[in-house]
């Protein structure tokens, strides 16, 4: 189907501006009913946290593939990884005990 308007740079940008804060709301929602779970009644939660890593995961892969990253990106995941493993393992030490 063809459009009547073209679409402009503006909207554009308000439209990925639109979608990039809509994941951020479903993903910080998704880890707040997952944290609540998981604190307040003791119930597993890994399957709403793999929902949303595997959001993440896949647009990664979507700019990868499209040759659409950066190096600053990359640091940003490595980091954001690397402190996810932290602090799982520090959650991990202390339930252990």
């Amino acid at each position: 189907m063809q459009r009547l308007l073209a679409r402009d740079e503006r909207e554009l940008s308000v439209d990925r501006a639109g979608d990039r804060l809509g994941y951020l709301v479903v993903s910080f929602g998704v880890l707040t009913i997952a944290a609540y779970r998981s604190f307040a009644g003791r119930e597993p939660t890994w399957d709403l946290l793999a929902v949303v890593i595997a959001g993440g995961l896949v647009g990664w892969a979507y700019r990868a593939a499209h040759q659409a990253l950066d190096r600053r990106s990359t640091i940003v995941v490595g980091v954001t990884i690397a402190v996810a493993l932290g602090v799982a393992l520090a959650i991990a030490m202390l339930i252990a005990r």
